[in-house]
């Protein structure tokens, strides 16, 4: 018999996603394990292959909507199976009739009290002339206030030419304007009566169209997470500047050799490294909180996550047991993130598990801001742009190199004071990388 292939449960508690790109059709012919369709879910684009090999009946949703978790994708009929389309809708079909039958002895039946059949409009009426009587079309009633009248008779517009967007059917002084050429209207919403009768709802703008765009995928998740961050954490940012002269020496000299490699070479494994030294001697900052328990768990591993600015929105791959790898381990790892993220083929799992979230807004410009917790992580460090600035060292004005550096944290569980320590390790790691960031192969 026909087997319903439901949307299943791909873990990370993804309850929907919506669908990117159908690879087959129905009509067509598949094996077990074909790619069926695309879904993108709130963290990555999966494919979801099909259990078994057979026909494809019938698919229940187009490209763009969104299914939820245990709602029927497709219909597969088994192999050797004969199915046709009109079997799959014997049922339907037989109770419309029903219903039709129905309403027709509903329309003809009299009972003791004598219901009268339903009185319906008639399409056309009779037009008495001189020459006799004629059958004509009835023209459309034409519902409007006597100021919209006014108002039309003014802009010298014909009312029996406009298509109402008032509530039943009434012609509203927009759409006067509109027809007059005063104001432009944008469609958001066209939909059909029983009867008929189209109700066309429009957005009004004097100035221009507007544009209504779904919020769902990565960007509905990003708005959940961050309204949850938000409601559960006692948010404060510190802010610092670093002089980065000498790891930008570093940097220069190091990307060379790694370019031979492949490997692209930006100042983030530097951050990450020196990031650790300085969790490991303020652990409260690489921690979660349990909000059900009211515990901190402080963890003894460094998985760092690196946010993407990516078409879709912020998504943040994580570097499994960081603390573990070399610079150049470092800047491959992210390289093959970054660029999984963007295409978002990202496997699942490497997007879980952080401990502590980086975001870098250095490339695209700015110096400051204020991040919000990867909740529910403790806090996040946010990269500003490099740049140069005069400072006095031993009296003298030297130009340098300056990171700013913006270092949110939960206030219920860190103090002011201690992120500021924690701030100024980091920076001493950054101002001289010969401490430890020397690992370079």
């Amino acid at each position: 018999m026909a087997f319903e292939f439901k949307f299943p449960d791909v873990g990370e508690g993804i309850s929907e996603g919506e669908i990117v790109k159908w690879k087959v059709k129905e009509g067509d012919v598949v094996k077990q394990d074909q790619v069926l369709v695309d879904i993108e879910t709130d963290k990555a684009i999966v494919e979801i292959p099909s259990p078994k090999a057979g026909k494809i009946l019938k698919l229940y949703a187009k490209e763009g909507d969104t299914v939820k978790v245990g709602s029927v994708l497709v219909t597969i009929a088994e192999e050797g199976e004969a199915v046709s389309k009109k079997e799959g809708v014997k049922v339907e079909v037989k109770e419309e009739k029903e219903i039709k039958k129905k309403k027709e002895a509903k329309k003809e039946s009299f009972g003791v009290v004598g219901a009268l059949p339903e009185y319906e409009e008639p399409a056309k009426v009779t037009l008495i002339t001189e020459t006799g009587k004629k059958e004509v079309p009835k023209a459309p009633a034409i519902k409007a206030l006597l100021a919209v009248r006014k108002l039309a008779e003014e802009k010298g517009v014909d009312l029996a030419s406009i298509t109402p967007t008032g509530a039943g059917g009434i012609i509203t002084k927009e759409d006067v304007l509109h027809a007059a050429g005063e104001i432009k209207l944008t469609t958001s919403l066209v939909k059909e009566t029983a009867k008929g009768v189209k109700i066309i709802a429009r957005d009004y703008d004097i100035y221009g169209y507007i544009e209504k765009i779904p919020l769902k995928g990565v960007r509905k998740t990003i708005a959940k997470h961050l309204l949850e961050a938000n409601l559960k954490t006692a948010q404060v940012t510190h802010f610092d500047e670093v002089d980065v002269t000498h790891l930008v020496e570093i940097r220069e000299k190091e990307k060379i050799a790694l370019e031979k490699k492949g490997i692209h070479l930006t100042f983030l494994p530097f951050i990450v490294k020196a990031l650790i030294a300085a969790l490991k001697q303020h652990p409260y900052l690489n921690a979660n909180i349990d909000d059900e328990k009211e515990e901190i768990i402080i963890k003894k591993y460094y998985n760092i996550g690196i946010a993407v600015d990516t078409a879709d929105g912020l998504i943040v791959p994580v570097v499994k047991i960081a603390d573990k790898k070399n610079i150049e381990q470092l800047a491959a790892e992210m390289e093959r993130l970054s660029n999984a993220t963007r295409d978002r083929t990202i496997d699942l799992g490497d997007l879980k598990g952080g401990t502590f979230t980086i975001t870098n807004i250095g490339t695209i410009g700015g110096l400051f801001a204020t991040p919000i917790i990867n909740y529910p992580e403790v806090a996040i460090l946010l990269i500003g742009r490099i740049y140069e600035k005069e400072i006095m060292i031993e009296g003298k004005r030297q130009l340098r190199k300056i990171m700013p550096l913006s270092l949110t944290f939960d206030h219920r569980i860190v103090d002011g004071a201690e992120a500021a320590r924690f701030t100024n390790d980091l920076k001493s790691y950054l101002e001289d990388p010969h401490k430890l960031l020397l690992e370079l192969e």
